[in-house]
């Protein structure tokens, strides 16, 4: 068949940052450039979304007669396929992410928020995913959560995130380094963890349980912002580690490129927390990207973004002894970033290249569509 028209519908956009955001921007100009697609997206933050919803959907059904297929960026934008399956033939794609069928969390801070779960939980993974014609799941534990929720396994599909492999590869220094955190670093081993501080990312565990069984050659920096950052600034202070951890809160694009370009390892050392699903992990195939190997735990939607001792290496979560024991004989040769750092990249460019992953999702969208 001919390239489909899609209407694409994204509930979070740049300039608001964050995992979702950054998928859905870069499938937009990818696939954009494979097909045509008319993007209506929320650019103005969470605050804009109780207006954006029924704006995005009369847009779309006013839209839809001269599109052949609806692809919404997230499954919190079910209800909208709902209603457009309701007046509509045209089929409704969407992409999958974890907290889309998993959400559980207390985590708005209000005191509606168990309703708010039920209401979600009941609405959305019985009746409104359901109703939609295919989904795009960026994990296959995703998958699983939804399966277990009663959503049809052949509903699913699995695509991985993908990378713009060129994007924050640039030249870069330990001289940076000591420029970003304002402190000299010598011959120190540099670990690093960027991204959203919430508590399933595992920084606190981290700092608590691994760090201490280190040498004190090791230094990790952790870069971003998020609900976890007091626990973070207490395990800090418990554990004595203030002269090892340098939080740096959010930093620019140009900051986090230069770390990903400089540091020896980043560790993505995240934790099981009931309701907080880590999707997929974009940050650590970006970070592959540029030459940096990733070790991760052995879990969730990472065990789909990291292939051991491909473009990183999985351990098993919230065991401290084998984190460290790993991270000692990754330095024992010198950095990581040396000696698996370009294997690294090439694996992320043959597996992750946004290029790649943009032609599955087309794949998909025409045999959506042929059914």
């Amino acid at each position: 068949m001919n390239t489909p028209k899609i209407i694409m519908v994204s509930h979070t956009f740049p300039p608001t940052v964050g995992g979702v955001e950054t998928q859905n921007y870069e499938l937009s100009n990818w696939l954009g450039q494979l097909t045509p697609i008319t993007l209506i997206a929320n650019r103005r933050g969470r605050k804009f979304l109780p207006f954006f919803a029924p704006y995005s959907l009369l847009k779309t059904l006013w839209l839809l007669p001269k599109h052949d297929v609806v692809l919404l960026g997230s499954g919190m934008l079910a209800i909208n396929g709902w209603f457009i399956k309701l007046f509509s033939n045209k089929p409704v794609v969407s992409v999958v992410h974890g907290l889309d069928i998993n959400y559980n969390s207390s985590s708005l801070g209000v005191w509606y928020e168990k309703a708010l779960i039920f209401i979600y939980q009941t609405l959305w993974t019985k009746i409104f995913i359901p109703k939609l014609d295919k989904l795009i799941a960026v994990g296959n534990e995703t998958i699983k959560i939804g399966v277990e929720h009663g959503i049809p396994e052949n509903k699913f599909i699995f695509i991985p995130n993908g990378v713009n492999t060129e994007k924050h590869l640039i030249e870069a220094t330990r001289q940076n380094i000591e420029e970003i955190i304002q402190k000299s670093i010598g011959d120190k081993n540099i670990i690093i963890t960027t991204g959203r501080l919430a508590k399933r990312k595992g920084v606190a565990w981290f700092i608590s349980n691994v760090l201490p069984l280190l040498d004190e050659k090791f230094i990790y920096i952790v870069a971003g912002s998020g609900p976890d950052k007091e626990n973070i600034q207490n395990a800090i202070q418990k554990s004595d580690m203030s002269k090892r951890v340098f939080m740096l809160g959010y930093i620019s694009d140009e900051n986090r490129n230069l770390l990903w370009n400089s540091a020896d390892l980043f560790v993505q050392p995240n934790i099981r927390v009931s309701g907080d699903l880590e999707g997929f992990g974009i940050s650590v195939i970006e970070a592959g990207a540029c030459r940096l190997p990733v070790l991760a735990s052995n879990m969730e939607g990472l065990k789909d973004a990291i292939k051991d001792g491909k473009n990183g290496f999985l351990i098993e979560s919230e065991n401290a002894d084998a984190y460290a024991q790993k991270i000692n004989r990754l330095f024992k040769d010198g950095s990581p970033r040396e000696i698996y750092g370009e294997g690294v990249r090439q694996f992320v460019i043959e597996n992750y290249k946004w290029e790649k992953i943009a032609q599955i999702y087309l794949k998909e969208i025409k045999r959506t569509l042929e059914r």
